[in-house]
């Protein structure tokens, strides 16, 4: 039979997954202001070198918040 998990290993993954959260959520809200930054800009220039480097910009955000809610959901899978 397994063993649970201590209520101190259960605390200080607690405490990690709400840092993750914050990372994730300042992430996330980085994106987003890079999103609105690239939609403000001209078609012109949206198409071009700069709006090709935006949107590589807001892509990578977007895969490392995705990665982070993966963390938080195998840290989450952890204490269960």
């Amino acid at each position: 039979m397994l063993q649970e998990m201590n209520n101190n290993r259960r605390k200080q993954i607690s405490a990690i997954s709400e840092q993750l959260e914050n990372l994730k959520e300042a992430i996330e809200a980085l994106r987003d202001e890079e999103q609105e930054c690239f939609d403000n800009l001209p078609e012109s220039l949206q198409g071009g070198e700069r709006g090709e480097t935006m949107e590589a910009a807001i892509e990578a955000l977007d895969y490392a918040a995705d990665d982070l809610q993966d963390c938080l959901d195998h840290l989450y899978e952890a204490v269960e």
